[in-house]
């Protein structure tokens, strides 16, 4: 049955991949209607998010937010779905990332760990890939269908990223400074974690929710330089990405320092400009759940 539904999904995914960005966004518009006015998706999810994270706007304000992020969303989707056929360079005209020479002056040094937000257009971070001398990793979650995983890894593949799953980081980055290796590791850390593995709470937007500090913890364990992307959308199908560092020494940051540090520049950006963050994304489904001090 998987088997099926990818040989049902790919030649209309590759068709729509080799669209030229005009009539990709189009497209965009036209699935905005059905996602946004039709069918609903998550909607409840994005305007309660929204209406949490930010209460002193007012609800014209929300809802101008909530239609905008519906509009950026489709863009993303057909994004993610042009990168089955573009090409490295028309990436590296769309995506521009603005101090390189901050990246590669510690990449000199020392491994690094990547952490971003789902924010703008990260999905074109794999891009990163094609300008550094690293080995570039992404630690992502595996999809349940072989056959569109295998897809994936393909794509992140063309722009030279290895995708890992969390299970295999600490192994993949103790054999790469064994060897001498350097790499660059990408994290997606906003998300929530499950309760079972939440060991630290923090204000999020004002809200107490449980953190991911894996990636922190990583690199008080090795040793990495931690380093911030901050993706900004110039305007339809164009982003650029400024780099942040947070610690070369990690080991030197009180525990979870590095962790504050990143949420301070997440919520910075989402306050700038928050259609683009992924509203759908239930992160504060745990904000009464804190255990009582």
């Amino acid at each position: 049955m998987q088997l099926l539904v990818f040989i049902m999904a790919y030649p209309l995914l590759w068709c729509i991949s080799l669209l030229p960005f005009r009539l990709l966004y189009l497209l965009s518009d036209l699935l905005y209607f059905v996602v946004y006015r039709v069918v609903g998706y998550r909607r409840k999810t994005v305007r309660s998010n929204i209406e949490l994270a930010l209460p002193e706007l007012s609800p014209a304000e929300r809802l101008a937010i909530e239609k905008k992020f519906y509009h950026h969303l489709t863009d993303l989707f057909l994004e993610m779905i042009k990168t089955l056929s573009v090409s490295v360079e028309t990436i590296e005209k769309r995506f521009v990332y603005t101090n390189m020479e901050v990246l590669r002056n510690i990449e000199d040094q020392k491994s690094i760990i990547l952490m971003f937000p789902h924010y703008a257009g990260w999905e074109w971070t794999v891009s990163l890939n094609a300008r550094v001398s690293s080995e570039g990793y992404a630690v992502y979650k595996r999809i349940r269908n072989p056959y569109f995983d295998r897809m994936v890894k393909k794509i992140r593949g063309k722009f030279g990223t290895i995708l890992i799953e969390t299970r295999e980081v600490i192994r993949v980055i103790r054999r790469n400074q064994h060897k001498n290796i350097p790499s660059i590791y990408a994290f997606l850390s906003d998300q929530s974690p499950l309760m079972s593995k939440a060991i630290y709470w923090q204000d999020f937007m004002g809200i107490k929710v449980p953190v991911h500090v894996g990636a922190e913890i990583l690199a008080k364990r090795t040793g990495l330089a931690v380093i911030y992307l901050r993706m900004e959308k110039l305007k339809r199908g164009y982003y650029q990405a400024t780099f942040v560092p947070l610690s070369t020494a990690p080991e030197t940051i009180p525990d979870y320092g590095i962790t504050d540090l990143f949420l301070q520049e997440v919520e910075k950006q989402i306050r700038k400009a928050p259609e683009y963050y992924f509203w759908t994304h239930k992160r504060w489904k745990h904000r009464n759940k804190a255990p009582q001090q």
